[in-house]
């Protein structure tokens, strides 16, 4: 028998994190960022950032030197830079300002009409990564790769170093930020090495960036460029937790138990492998190590900011075991679903299966209509209990605790009450699926 597991849409409300907190845009902000480059501008030069315009998802940010009081050697610089929320995090989709200084490298194969510079916070901000500027969920593990430019030319790898405390002259105490350090190359430019480096950048939940470090390229006396925020009237926020419940790290493998009390009494052994990672997506691939079940599949999953949510499944097996059926009843027989592995237990209902942040108190309920609903039949919601001690084969974890309520009309299997603990590095470690037929399914993970 088959199954396959759809793409769904979600009704997830869980968690007041939102994408704008690690660069929030009130009508009313303001950012003043002091900056120095040590080989090109020694003379500290101060900006002041304001927002200019927010409509929907997307924002422009404007920032000036002018009426700031800067020495006469200071850079004098001016522009917009726009921004969209999305779902994977924050996009950079244009700028524009003055021209760089005289004198400072140029970023471009040719001088004529060159759209690049690195006179700017936000262009430091933006360069060579784009889309996303920066990604989410912000978890640890998170690696990215992105392009910038004016003509895509800037290539960069960022890697989510975790969250430290970061001292900077806009507040009195050190503020814990989320650090990103991004590797940068370009080639071509006439300006090239200064256009390649590795920066750093300390991102402050509810403020923004409040510190870069840009490492430019080019051997010992390399140029180094520092921007610290000086004032604003944003106030730093606690982040949100940044432990990775649903890894997905490719060739982990994961040995899971799972049994029924009427219908799989002789345990049903399955081995989990992460086969490939692309994007905030992976696949997961299953196949049969002991028990009555002979089977082999493979399932998609993303991890957005709407949570981490199955994409898709496609299983092959074979039993001489009778399950009950499951819905939903205005679909063919056929097209209904199997609960034939752990992850067909864990992503049956609907999405998501973990919020983005999961925090006690989250909750989410299943949508109707919905690609959900037309896959599954099954109405209900889910609940993040907190962090849990739970103890399994594998070991002894801390796990994040779901618990979902389940109905699927006409079909009791399909129904009823599912706990499933998620532990970092890991993903899922147990599941009790208390069927309204009265069965109790349990996984367990094993090594």
């Amino acid at each position: 028998m088959s199954a396959a597991l759809a793409a769904l849409a979600l009704a997830l409300a869980p968690s007041a994190w939102a994408v704008d907190n690690w660069l929030p845009h009130p009508n009313d902000a303001t950012w003043t960022y002091q900056w120095t480059d040590s080989a090109y501008s020694t003379t500290p030069t101060s900006e002041k950032v304001t927002v200019k315009s927010s409509k929907g998802n997307s924002f422009v940010l404007a920032w000036t030197t002018d009426g700031l009081e800067n020495p006469d050697d200071a850079v004098s610089t001016a522009g917009t830079v726009s921004f969209q929320e999305s779902n994977s995090g924050i996009v950079n989709t244009d700028w524009s300002s003055t021209p760089p200084p005289a004198g400072w490298p140029v970023l471009c194969a040719s001088a004529s009409q060159c759209g690049n510079a690195l006179s700017s916070t936000y262009y430091n901000v933006i360069w060579g990564s784009r889309n996303p500027v920066l990604q989410e969920p912000l978890v640890q593990g998170l690696t990215w790769t992105s392009t910038g430019g004016a003509g895509n030319d800037v290539a960069s790898t960022s890697t989510y170093l975790g969250q430290s405390p970061v001292t900077v002259p806009a507040f009195q105490q050190p503020v814990i930020a989320a650090r990103v350090r991004t590797t940068i190359s370009q080639a071509g430019a006439l300006g090239d090495p200064y256009g390649s480096g590795t920066r750093t950048i300390w991102w402050v939940y509810g403020v923004g960036p409040v510190k870069i470090v840009f490492d430019h390229a080019g051997g010992s006396h390399a140029p180094v460029t520092t921007m610290m925020l000086q004032s604003t009237n944003q106030q730093p926020l606690p982040p949100p937790t940044d432990i990775d419940y649903f890894p997905f790290t490719k060739g982990q493998t994961l040995t899971y138990r799972w049994t029924n009390t009427k219908y799989l009494k002789k345990p049903e052994v399955q081995q989990v492998k992460v086969d490939a990672v692309v994007n905030g997506s992976a696949r997961f691939t299953v196949k049969d190590v002991s028990g009555p079940i002979k089977v082999a599949g493979s399932y998609g999953f993303s991890k957005r900011l709407d949570g981490v949510t199955n994409l898709w499944g496609n299983t092959q097996s074979a039993t001489q075991l009778k399950f009950p059926p499951l819905g939903p009843s205005f679909a063919a027989p056929a097209n209904r679903r199997h609960l034939v592995t752990p992850f067909d237990l864990m992503t049956f209902g609907f999405n998501p299966i973990l919020p983005s942040y999961p925090a006690a108190g989250d909750a989410w309920q299943a949508d109707q209509p919905s690609r959900d609903f037309t896959t599954y039949g099954v109405t209900g919601g889910s609940k993040v209990l907190g962090v849990q001690t739970v103890k399994v084969p594998a070991g002894t974890f801390h796990a994040v605790a779901v618990v979902s309520t389940l109905d699927e009309s006409k079909f009791p299997y399909g129904s009823g009450t599912r706990e499933t603990w998620f532990a970092p590095g890991k993903g899922l470690v147990k599941l009790v699926f208390k069927h309204a037929d009265g069965s109790v399914s349990t996984v367990e993970l094993l090594k």
